[in-house]
């Protein structure tokens, strides 16, 4: 896939394997192949994948049907994103006769993608050390404090407990990972006697992240 220039990367090369799955670094810059899969085979049950986008996306890709195009469009059921008023989902198609209206992307969301054929998307752009993400509690515009995040390529937390951690462990409740085999979530809350074992951040992935207070997050980078 062709990939056009984005807005806020470095000029110099990419360099230094850094994870598995294919992403390349350079300074602020990344590369990342991130396989969105298909329904079927054990490993998706309904071809639905979390995706977090950098914070400095490439160029032209402003919204849903942006992005359904960059990733192959007949590839793609849809694109949805999450609705803290309502913990409900607006979900575009971009087919007609289907509800839902194509929606803006926004730094720091994560959307949930539902794939019809598994796709290797190359996914480019760079992190912006200075942007704050705002992680919302309960309260005006937020129904739970839930936030669907877009974990930054180069921050410095590995799993849920150090992004916990680094938000401010006693502001947040859990940290979700959404479990592609089930289209359930595999929730870590930290704290003694509730269920959920830690696990490993991964770079594409977004999570959910249910706050107890209002955080306006600038995340710790390498």
């Amino acid at each position: 896939m062709k990939k056009r220039m984005f807005v806020g990367a470095l000029a110099v090369s990419l360099a230094a394997v850094l994870a598995a799955g294919g992403l390349l670094a350079s300074n602020m810059g990344f590369k990342l192949n991130y396989p969105l899969l298909q329904a079927g085979g054990g490993l998706s049950l309904s071809g639905t994948s979390s995706l977090a986008l950098p914070d400095n996306r490439q160029s032209g890709l402003n919204t849903s049907k942006n992005l359904m195009d960059d990733i192959t469009f007949a590839n793609v059921q849809s694109v949805s994103k999450y609705l803290e008023a309502t913990d409900g989902l607006q979900v575009y198609t971009g087919r007609k006769g289907t509800p839902g209206a194509d929606f803006n992307l926004a730094t720091g969301e994560g959307y949930l993608v539902k794939m019809a054929t598994t796709t290797n998307y190359i996914v480019v752009g760079s992190h912006d050390p200075s942007f704050q993400h705002n992680l919302n509690a309960a309260g005006v515009g937020s129904l739970s404090g839930t936030n669907l995040f877009a974990f930054p390529y180069h921050g410095t937390p590995t799993t849920a407990k150090t992004l916990m951690d680094d938000i401010g462990f006693a502001n947040v409740q859990s940290v979700s990972k959404y479990l592609k085999t089930t289209d359930g979530l595999q929730v870590y809350t930290g704290r003694k006697g509730t269920p959920g074992a830690d696990f490993a951040l991964v770079p594409g992935e977004a999570y959910y992240v249910k706050m107890s207070t209002t955080v306006n997050y600038t995340p710790s980078h390498y």
